[in-house]
């Protein structure tokens, strides 16, 4: 379990986290949305203690963590938005450099790198170099690399980030393969619809402060599961109703500019926080 308790960070005069309080059960799949500098980066560097809490505190499985907990950092390990491979590099020596970094046997070094590319679908290409792999397959690898040291708690900070719609697919369904084996998964994302196929719970954080955390369906069905688009001399206006035919009553009433949908988590939040992902 991962407890967030009144996690703050500040930069200066600017307040990047603003006194977060949040609990993540033990095989959780667990999403923070929100949009650009609304903290999630902050909060994940903070949970992987690249950053220190300006106050407040985390906990894993009741043990505080910081920078000197090792047997707490041990269960962690981080894919961060950006590629943090060496280019020249191919995927066996990427696999061994990290075995190497935690001390692990040359022969369970060998053995986990079989077991992992071939778990992520990268066996085949396991000769080609950094720089030659599309980005689809540098996300699965860094995936690969991050479960070499079998972490329970694996944080994600954009990892479909710059992927086409057939590679993001891919990756869920490798995320969804690891999160079947027990471990906790972390992510942050801008795709509504990512978090939705993925998450048991979502956090939404707006300015730093949480502003609601359930589950998505719960956070659609809340607010009304139907959506009606309504395009004026203000813009595009949206009504939410829990029923369909209320909304289908709202859209004869409208005319011809305007549109029947599903709410989506990102109606949610700019209900919530009046702006967009």
């Amino acid at each position: 379990m991962i407890e967030l308790k009144h996690l703050t960070k500040k930069f200066g005069d600017f307040t990047a986290v603003d006194d977060l309080s949040l609990t993540i059960d033990t095989g959780e799949f667990f999403g923070l949305l929100g949009p650009n500098g609304a903290g999630k980066t902050t909060t994940i560097s903070m949970m992987s203690t690249v950053l220190l809490p300006t106050a407040g505190e985390i906990l894993i499985d009741g043990q505080r963590l910081d920078r000197k907990a090792s047997q707490q950092k041990r269960k962690l390990a981080v894919i961060t938005q950006e590629y943090s491979m060496r280019q020249d590099m191919n995927m066996d020596e990427v696999m061994e450099y990290q075995g190497r970094l935690y001390f692990l046997p040359r022969k369970e070094i060998r053995q986990k790198t079989d077991a992992l590319l071939e778990f992520a679908g990268l066996i085949d290409y396991r000769h080609r170099t950094v720089r030659h792999l599309s980005g689809g397959m540098k996300r699965k690898l860094m995936i690969c690399r991050a479960l070499m040291i079998e972490p329970r708690i694996l944080l994600l900070d954009e990892p479909t980030a710059g992927m086409d719609a057939l590679s993001r697919r891919q990756m869920w369904n490798l995320l969804r393969q690891v999160k079947d084996q027990g471990v906790t998964i972390v992510l942050t994302t801008h795709y509504i619809e990512e978090a939705e196929a993925l998450c048991a719970r979502v956090a939404l954080i707006n300015r730093g402060r949480l502003q609601k955390l359930d589950s998505p369906v719960h956070l659609i069905e809340e607010l009304g599961p139907f959506a009606v688009d309504e395009t004026g001399a203000d813009g595009l206006v949206s009504k939410y109703f829990h029923e369909r035919d209320e909304a289908i009553a709202c859209l004869s009433r409208s005319g011809s500019q305007a549109s029947l949908r599903r709410t989506t988590l990102e109606d949610v939040f700019v209900d919530v926080a009046g702006r967009k992902l």
